[in-house]
């Protein structure tokens, strides 16, 4: 009896799958059962080919055979995977087989994973489509049994490969234009150089600003303190001695409170969180990187079965899901969270007026807790991060709004008028979820403002002054960008333009990029050494900066590029031409190239040194890498690598924080920005001695980031072309 292959896009997703289609027994490539067959990509197992598969000219990389626009894009099998697509084509092809289930990841570069391997393996058995938006058994069990055709994904599986031929059109050609011309290892992409250009344009605000001094002025009036504010609302004084008058003339004096009001508010919870919310707040709290935050996600997707798919832009769910969410609660009815998932499901019905919209609701819904039953001693440290994040947003978007009482006091003394306000809880709501590091985004904090506790206060009330002091502050410049705020800038890069027109398009495309493919762009940019941490913030190295001074002008516009990802959105919904969007970006990629070049710029490298690379004797450029400092070979050719120091989970003794680990065998030593160093061995030693054997010693060590692999500039741009 022929039986059905599904088709999934990892191995541990086709695991989950053929345990609930009760496949046990392993084949070549697959799991068998009586009525099925599991089967896996690795990721993509099929890409579009490289530019010498259309000619050999293309092995050497020439100004003049630029741009390259091959008509029809060709598809190549991945030599790194090329077992697994064997295995999978020859279950596609085979007489055991007779219809398909497309199981890949449920979105847009999902059904491309799918469709190239369909296509290259030359598969017209019937197809059809698994849509699920978690991992869980049951999940599965559903999705089976409500499969859907595999056309009503065609438009999906339009709008990605659009993207893919857009990219390659785009990206290999600047690509190579730019590194033909400035001979260096230079790369950009669609998003990936826009994305650039707001860090690059942030450090010039930065750089270009002069802080100004400026002062304050509050008085205290025994219970409480408020700020001194001109007629037009204004605090700051930007010359001492007008600051220095109004504090004389108030000094001991005496006043009354002219106007008290008490307003009564609420602040309803802040919505279920999307990937792009969560990689923020993941950033601010635990300082992981977008692609930290997306892996461990994919970790309590997948293994856990615990949370729901990742990578949605949508904080909302549809009505068919509220059905599901008492038992969701009962399932993280456990540990920190027992009180309060039993308390929103007490409270009949539920309250679902804040996490409910169907029009919001794309491909998949927010990411919420699964019916899953979660065991919190399983998840490492990271995932129970993560997992708190999600499960703490998820109850307070049940619960009711937080109720508060704001007072608003003015005083006056003389003719000058202080401010304060102050807050009263009524009913704590979504926030008894939080300790008090929460902090909303609107919170009011300039010069010093801020709500505090006020005592009983009343109109007409008499108030003497009983001190006075001037604060003297400097301005601030614009702070550099963190992956957070990053994240946010690319989600919503409005800001960046003045025409409201074009901030419409911003705001309706969705900004720079899509919540599945941010992390891999800033990887990337990390990656190509255009940007490096210190601390937190990122910063755009002088490669960087330069690129963007040398990139044709369209390729930076953030406008531009959220224009094209809406013409993909519309090709997926159906009403926009794929091919017509596609011969746009031939057009494009022809004036890139033109403008390349004709460019007059010109680039260098300031960060060259003196010492030749062992295998082509050219000079060496130092780079921060993300793990540590490095010397990379400055002939894009060769390729040359070489880790100089790693920056390590060892702490310094003496102040605390992460050592960096310099020199090669004996050699290798810890050195701390504090000046503190210690040789490896003696750190070996010291471990010993405080009780730590030398299996843990070496077990440490190799937990260590690993130094970087002499690779081909080849593999330096194999990704080359921002993922979606």
């Amino acid at each position: 009896m022929a039986k059905t292959l599904v088709l999934t896009e990892k191995p541990s997703v086709a695991k989950d799958i053929a345990a609930v289609l009760g496949c046990r027994k392993n084949g070549n490539g697959c799991i068998i059962g009586d009525r099925y067959i599991v089967t896996w990509a690795l990721g993509h197992l099929v890409t579009l080919a490289d530019p010498e598969g259309y000619d050999d000219k293309y092995k050497t990389w020439r100004m003049e055979d630029l741009p390259m626009l091959p008509d029809k894009m060709k598809l190549t099998v991945i030599p790194q995977t090329s077992k697994q697509f064997k295995a999978v084509s020859s279950l596609l092809l085979g007489p055991e087989t007779d219809r398909v289930v497309i199981a890949t990841d449920a979105g847009r570069e999902g059904e491309l994973v799918a469709r190239w391997i369909l296509q290259k393996a030359k598969c017209k058995k019937p197809l059809q489509r698994l849509w699920i938006s978690s991992q869980t058994d049951r999940a599965i069990k559903e999705g089976f049994a409500n499969l859907k055709p595999v056309s009503q994904y065609d438009n999906l599986y339009r709008s990605a490969y659009a993207r893919a031929r857009a990219d390659w059109y785009v990206g290999l050609n600047v690509t190579r234009a730019l590194t033909c011309k400035h001979n260096a290892q230079l790369s950009a992409g669609r998003v990936q150089t826009p994305t650039l250009a707001l860090i690059c344009k942030r450090e010039e605000e930065i750089r270009a600003f002069r802080p100004k001094d400026y002062y304050t002025v509050r008085a205290s009036f025994g219970s409480f303190t408020a700020l001194y504010k001109d007629g037009r609302g204004q605090a700051r004084f930007f010359d001492e001695k007008d600051a220095s008058a109004v504090a004389a003339a108030v000094k001991n004096k005496k006043g009354s409170l002219v106007s008290v009001r008490k307003t009564f508010k609420q602040k309803t919870p802040p919505a279920a969180y999307d990937l792009t919310e969560l990689q923020r707040d993941a950033n601010k709290k635990y300082a992981y990187s977008a692609k930290q935050t997306l892996n461990i996600m994919q970790s309590l997707y997948e293994t856990h079965k615990l949370l729901t798919y990742p990578r949605t832009d949508s904080r909302y769910i549809t009505k068919d899901v509220v059905a599901t969410l008492p038992e969701r609660l009962r399932a993280i009815a456990t540990g920190p969270y027992k009180d309060a998932a039993n308390a929103v499901l007490r409270a009949k019905p539920l309250s679902t007026k804040y996490i409910v919209n169907d029009a919001k609701v794309t491909d998949h819904h927010a990411i919420i807790p699964t019916e899953q039953y979660v065991d919190l001693n399983r998840l490492t440290n990271d995932e129970r991060h993560i997992y708190d994040l999600v499960v703490r947003r998820f109850l307070a978007v049940l619960s009711p709004a937080y109720e508060y009482d704001e007072v608003q006091v003015e005083a006056k003394v003389g003719g000058y008028s202080f401010f304060t306000k102050g807050q009263s809880v009524r009913q704590p709501g979504w926030k008894a979820l939080y300790d008090s590091s929460y902090a909303d985004d609107d919170t009011d904090d300039e010069d010093g403002e801020r709500d505090y506790s006020l005592p009983p206060l009343s109109q007409g009330m008499p108030v003497t002054v009983t001190g006075v002091k001037i604060i003297n502050a400097k301005t601030s410049p614009p702070p550099r960008y963190t992956e957070a705020t990053l994240l946010s800038a690319m989600e919503n890069p409005s800001s960046q333009v003045q025409d409201d027109r074009l901030k419409d398009v911003l705001r309706v495309s969705g900004g720079l990029g899509t919540p599945a493919t941010r992390a891999d762009i800033i990887e990337k940019l990390f990656d190509c050494f255009y940007v490096e941490r210190r601390g937190k913030e990122i910063v755009p190295t002088s490669k960087g900066r330069q690129l963007i001074d040398i990139v044709p002008k369209e390729l930076k516009s953030a406008v531009l590029t959220a224009e094209w990802e809406q013409q993909l959105a519309l090709i997926a919904a159906g009403k926009a031409n794929d091919e017509k969007f596609v011969g746009g970006m031939k057009n494009y990629a022809r004036e890139l190239v033109a403008a390349v070049r004709s460019s007059q710029a010109s680039y260098h490298h300031d960060n060259m040194t003196r010492q030749p690379c062992p295998q082509c004797g050219k000079y060496m450029l130092e780079v921060n890498g993300k793990k540590g400092k490095m010397l990379v070979c400055q002939d894009r050719e060769c390729g040359y690598r070489k880790s100089l120091s790693v920056i390590t989970n060892a702490r310094c003794p003496e102040c605390h924080k992460k050592l960096e680990m310099r020199g090669e065998g004996d050699k290798k030593a810890f050195y701390c920005v504090c000046g503190y160093r210690e040789k490896l061995t003696d750190f070996e030693k010291r471990k010993q001695s405080a009780g730590a054997g030398k299996r843990e010693v070496q077990n440490y060590l190799n937990r260590q980031p690993s130094a970087p692999v002499n690779n081909a500039f080849a593999d330096l741009l194999k990704d080359w072309g921002d993922k979606k």
